[in-house]
């Protein structure tokens, strides 16, 4: 089973992170508007960025990392 690393766009622009084993639903979740606090009050979202990983710790290690990133340094990796 993959596991993913993403990030969503908010519709106010911001940039929310997260990681999940089945990314299409969990991106569904999040526009149904049961996906997490932070995005029910930013609808819609759109996927701009994802990594894949074989295990959960990674994909949360990765979480981790991107969420200290700053805001400029995610745009440059959404970029890529």
């Amino acid at each position: 089973m993959d596991n993913y690393t993403y990030i969503l766009r908010c519709a106010d622009g911001t940039l929310y992170t997260g990681w999940t084993n089945d990314l299409a639903h969990r991106v569904a979740v999040h526009q149904a508007g049961r996906g997490g606090k932070y995005t029910r009050a930013r609808l819609p979202v759109e996927l701009v960025y994802y990594e894949t990983f074989e295990t959960k710790r990674e994909a949360m290690r990765r979480e981790w990392e991107i969420k200290q990133l700053s805001r400029e340094e995610k745009q440059k990796l959404i970029k890529k």
